[in-house]
């Protein structure tokens, strides 16, 4: 007998990984509170079909209903030894025609024979046909009170609505890699297997979430390793990459040894190159969650594992692929060497010290932040000389609160070209010098000269003789004056 049959849950709480499903349905069980039409839908070994016979054989056992069925009764015995005759298991990819669902159809008018429930246990029934589907909804509707139906199908989404919305849907998630792991040490010790942690973690991961690949695996490993279960065995069985040669690559690429990572590259390259690449992410992610590296340069790595996985579908030959792959890792880590900058500045700008028992020392002066202004002029001017001419006449005002503040003097025409490279050369330049998310407040220039004030008019004085003018005015031409201007000729000098 294979390790998955002879290991396979024989009640609720036997079964790894889906905590929610079986908490429901062993309350529903306890409760009485039963439906007429369940299913079961998720990743393949994952549990769907096991917990399909489990709660058959709690519906079906002589001590009642319940969550934990006796094991002892007849109904039960028959139950786990597959030959219940009230319990009907039907393979939905062989038996897909509408007869067979007619004939499903035919075999509910007729009660249980010597359980308490006919129960129907239709295995991948997305793949019926249409026309089966079809036949079955009524019956799925209003099937007879002794009458259960369980279907269990890795596609859901190719299942008709009209289905969906006759049964209760329970969805089966990928078994975590850390309870396949105790699972298989707990096979392994059953056997009498000694094993390496290391090769069991290697096994799950490999499963992928399903609990019957990984044990298909580890009884493939038992046998090739002859009771011996080493990670050198497994890694040699699945033809995978050993994760201590990945650890080894990351740190010759910190290290910037080309020559290293060439000589391991020539030895990887016969190897799949898309589960180097799978082993690369796991690594990867797992460093993100352990702040084994800065956030910067995992994003930076993962693009460049993205741009890899584009290329390798032109067929492009692996040890190249993976030797651009490094090395572009490599000159990831170089542009200004970011981490190592924002670790610097965050020391001197928050007096980060170690905890000491020695007497502390007078702190050190933080340096000015003019000098970390003319560093980024520096870095401009390495970068484009025309850029630094035009950002020569910023000047540095204050920077505090993570605020940056200067007095930009620059015309027109510089000011077109700073904002053309703001954001893909000044903005990052910023942020690596003076930290990530530094906002930058401009103030305009105090240098250009005040535009002079308009000066206000003085009042003149309207004497006798000019209100006469205005009111003869007034007299002539009515309402239709707007304004009256008076003219005097100029005093001689």
């Amino acid at each position: 007998m294979t390790l998955a049959l002879k290991y396979r849950p024989k009640t609720f709480s036997e079964v790894i990984g889906q905590e929610a499903i079986i908490k429901t349905l062993t309350n529903a069980l306890d409760t009485k509170n039963l439906a007429s039409a369940y299913l079961f839908s998720g990743l393949r070994g994952s549990g769907k079909t096991t917990t399909a016979r489990i709660f058959a054989k709690a519906l079906q056992c002589s001590q009642g209903e319940s969550s934990t069925p006796c094991e002892v009764c007849d109904n039960c015995k028959m139950a786990n030894e597959n030959r219940h005759i009230d319990i009907i298991e039907m393979d939905g990819a062989s038996n897909r025609k509408i007869e067979d669902i007619k004939e499903i159809i035919e075999q509910t008018k007729y009660k249980p024979t010597i359980g308490r429930y006919k129960i129907f246990i239709i295995d991948e029934a997305h793949m019926l046909t249409r026309e089966a589907e079809n036949a079955l909804l009524k019956t799925l509707e209003e099937p007879p009170e002794y009458v259960k139906f369980i279907l269990a199908t890795t596609d859901p989404l190719k299942l008709p609505a009209t289905i969906l919305s006759r049964v209760q849907h329970y969805r089966f998630t990928k078994i975590d890699t850390m309870l396949i792991k105790t699972h298989l040490e707990y096979i392994l010790a059953k056997e009498n297997v000694s094993f390496d942690t290391k090769a069991v973690e290697l096994l799950a991961k490999s499963g992928e979430g399903s609990l019957r690949d990984t044990i298909t695996l580890l009884e493939q490993a038992i046998a090739y390793s002859k009771g011996k279960l080493s990670l050198d065995q497994v890694v040699d069985m699945l033809g995978v990459i050993n994760p201590e040669m990945v650890d080894r690559i990351f740190d010759l690429i910190f290290k910037e040894d080309k020559k290293a990572i060439s000589t391991i590259t020539k030895e990887i390259a016969s190897y799949d190159i898309d589960t180097i690449l799978d082993e690369i992410i796991s690594y990867l992610k797992a460093a993100l969650f352990q702040n084994k590296f800065s956030i910067i340069t995992i994003e930076r790595f993962f693009k460049i594992v993205a741009d890899v996985k584009e290329l390798i579908k032109i067929n492009v030959d692996n040890e190249f692929v993976l030797s651009l792959m490094f090395f572009k890792m490599i000159e990831a880590l170089k542009p200004h060497k970011i981490d190592d900058l924002i670790r610097e500045f965050e020391k001197k700008a928050f007096h980060v010290t170690t905890p000491s028992t020695q007497p502390s020392s007078p702190p050190q002066p933080l340096p000015p932040t003019t000098d970390l202004f003319s560093k980024l002029k520096q870095e401009l001017l390495n970068r484009d000389k025309e850029l630094y001419e035009c950002f020569k006449d910023v000047e540095f005002v204050s920077f505090q609160d993570n605020v940056l503040v200067w007095e930009s003097c620059v015309n027109d025409e510089c000011k077109q070209l700073l904002r053309k490279y703001w954001s893909s050369v000044i903005k990052i330049l910023i942020d690596e010098i003076f930290g990530i998310g530094t906002k930058v407040t401009p103030k305009p220039c105090s240098k250009l000269a005040p535009q002079p004030k308009p000066q206000k008019s003085t009042p003149v004085e309207i004497v006798e003789h000019d209100k006469n003018i205005v009111k003869k005015a007034h007299e002539i031409f009515g309402d239709d004056i707007v304004e009256v201007n008076i003219y005097r000729n100029a005093p001689n000098s």
